[in-house]
């Protein structure tokens, strides 16, 4: 028996299968995506099994199918044909946003979307998608539990002193206040470090970066900072997001006769990164760039993380333990090792060679051996995150 993690963009789609050994959840026994779902793509899906090369296939789709109902389809041949053994018990979402209805994974049931499709505004780039993807397999499977897996939930232990904003207390009832996101990944860090570096049940920062970019502070693996508040705006400069900005830029935009759509676009697609370089929002690609204000992209980018894990720092009384997660996070060297040399004044060391090595797949100590504070590159796994949340969801 197995659960299937699913993670569903506007392109694209990340899935893993997961075996259930017992209680827990074991190794993925198989890993892909589908890429080229937009409507002028050209549809296909990528996946690897365990100790196999990855396979790549075309898509194809008949007329007048649409091209997620097609992906599904190629994905179910693939399951029956190579995997008819792992029999899906559950299928688990990842839901970029449970606002304050949801604490913990739940079956999805026709209230459940009703309410997950009023927070569409809140993260207009994720949680459409996310919620269209869960109607497409709960057709696709059609006899298969649905479980949604909250990116919000992880920081349900923040206090009011961090979830309130300084406006009338009315919007506040309403439920305009900072939730908080990245928690499947931070979950998952949190739970690595919990097993292997003791260190980190004290005063523990995460830094989770990649087109989407936020730093989590913890005690005791709760949830006590984040950056990332109502929306998945806040906080810190992003791919094409702007992170952290003055309300007041807003008001002058409108006042120059932008439209709320035209300032969305701004927000959430032409800033960070990108906007700042006008090249790119792949780190990647502004690494190689010569360009001046790639150059000065990066830096920003650096110069906003460094900000931010000082201001967490200074929220949980100092630094045990400093992780970096994500796509840029687990494969930047360069990005580590200019932070770590501005945080020095908070004890953080980084060890060069360690730090060049740790570019790879394994959890990886970065410190140097005179560092008052454990640096760690923890790979993130969100989908193993959702597969035990829905685990926990069959088992009750």
């Amino acid at each position: 028996m197995s659960i299937l993690s699913v993670n569903a963009g506007s392109s694209s789609l990340k899935f893993a299968l997961y075996p259930l050994l017992g209680e827990v959840i074991g190794e993925a026994q198989v890993s892909g995506s589908v890429e080229g779902l937009e409507p002028s793509g050209q549809a296909r899906i990528h996946w690897m099994a365990t100790g196999q090369s990855r396979e790549t296939s075309a898509i194809v789709v008949q007329p007048g199918q649409d091209v997620f109902d097609a992906a599904l389809t190629e994905l179910k041949v693939l399951l029956a044909s190579r995997f008819a053994y792992l029999q899906v018990q559950a299928i688990a979402h990842r839901v970029v946003h449970g606002g304050a209805f949801y604490s913990s994974s739940v079956r999805v049931t026709p209230k459940v979307m009703a309410q997950l499709a009023t927070l569409n505004a809140l993260a207009p780039l994720h949680q459409p998608h996310n919620l269209a993807g869960i109607n497409a397999f709960a057709d696709a499977f059609a006899d298969v539990p649905q479980v949604a897996c909250f990116d919000t939930a992880f920081h349900r232990s923040l206090s009011p002193l961090e979830t309130t904003f300084a406006i009338d207390k009315k919007l506040t009832q309403q439920g305009v206040r900072r939730y908080g996101f990245h928690g499947l990944s931070y979950q998952y860090v949190s739970q690595v470090l919990q097993r292997q570096v003791p260190r980190s049940a004290g005063r523990t920062v995460m830094a989770h970066l990649g087109n989407g970019a936020s730093v989590c502070a913890t005690t005791d693996h709760q949830s006590r900072a984040t950056t990332m508040g109502f929306s998945a705006l806040d906080g810190l400069m992003m791919g094409t997001r702007s992170g952290a900005l003055d309300p007041g830029v807003l008001l002058y935009l409108m006042e120059q006769g932008w439209s709320h759509d035209q300032i969305q676009t701004l927000l959430y697609k032409q800033s960070g990164l990108l906007g700042v370089s006008g090249e790119s929002a792949d780190m990647r690609t502004l690494r190689a760039s010569s360009s001046e204000s790639a150059r000065f992209a990066i830096d920003l980018f650096a110069h906003r993380l460094v900000r931010e894990v000082g201001a967490l720092s200074a929220c949980i009384g100092g630094l045990d333990v400093l992780a970096f997660t994500g796509g840029i996070g687990e494969h930047d060297a360069l990005l580590r090792q200019q932070v770590g040399d501005a945080l020095r004044y908070l004890g953080v060391h980084v060890n060069a060679a360690r730090n060049e090595a740790a570019i790879g797949n394994n959890l990886a100590s970065i410190h140097a051996d005179n560092s008052s504070v454990e640096i760690w590159v923890v790979p993130t796994d969100e989908g193993r995150v959702a597969a035990q949340d829905a685990l926990a969801f069959l088992q009750k």
